[in-house]
């Protein structure tokens, strides 16, 4: 039997949704206890935030995982985490999308943008950020692409590099942005509660 399709596990999933602070924010609970949260701006549906929780072999609920947004913003992690941070000159590597690209940014590099090289690994389905001077090196992965199962096109990668950040880009396929047009649309469905009805899981 084939593993279901990711709008199939959406579709699947239990669904609450609040409008706070423009945002809609919508609460996923999967069939195997995990946990999804997204947050959209009501004024474009601009996918902001997305963040994973799963439960530990024991039952307790792990910790937030940031998939896309600001790890380094308050509203993530424990009081605990927040204090136990990492040296501010650090490379800070988040991930905000735009309509039509995954976009990532990489702050406290310096280094001037011939220095770095953005390429893909095929095999391991990755993105791998190298410097010719070895002062940095990262790979990542691109989940909505294995999610879809979707293989990485080296010609969608572009990166540019500006106040010490390199951003790069990766131009989504069609078929990533025609799910997400339905996503939305599945969202548009789910009855958005009031603040005082539902406690809509997004700290």
């Amino acid at each position: 039997m084939a593993a279901p399709s990711w709008l199939e596990r959406l579709r699947a999933a239990g669904k609450t949704a609040v409008i706070q602070d423009g945002k809609r924010k919508v609460h996923y609970l999967f069939p195997d206890g995990s946990e999804m949260v997204e947050e959209y701006e009501v004024s474009n549906d601009q996918l902001a935030v997305r963040k994973w929780r799963q439960k530990s072999q024991l039952g307790s609920q792990g910790q937030w995982q940031v998939e896309i947004g600001d790890t380094s913003s308050r509203a993530f992690g424990s009081l605990e985490q927040q204090l136990i941070q990492e040296n501010s000159s650090n490379p800070i590597f988040t991930r905000k999308d735009t309509k039509a690209s995954f976009q990532w940014r990489i702050r406290n590099l310096p280094y001037p943008k011939k220095v770095y090289s953005v390429t893909i690994d095929p095999e391991q389905r990755c993105c791998i950020v190298r410097t010719s001077n070895k002062k940095y090196y990262k790979r990542f992965n691109i989940p909505d692409m294995d999610r879809c199962r979707l293989s990485l096109d080296s010609s969608a990668v572009s990166f540019t590099h500006a106040n010490n950040t390199l951003i790069i880009t990766y131009q989504k396929p069609t078929e990533i942005l025609q799910l997400e047009q339905e996503v939305l649309r599945e969202l548009k469905k789910v009855k958005v509660a009031e603040d005082r009805d539902v406690e809509c899981k997004t700290q």
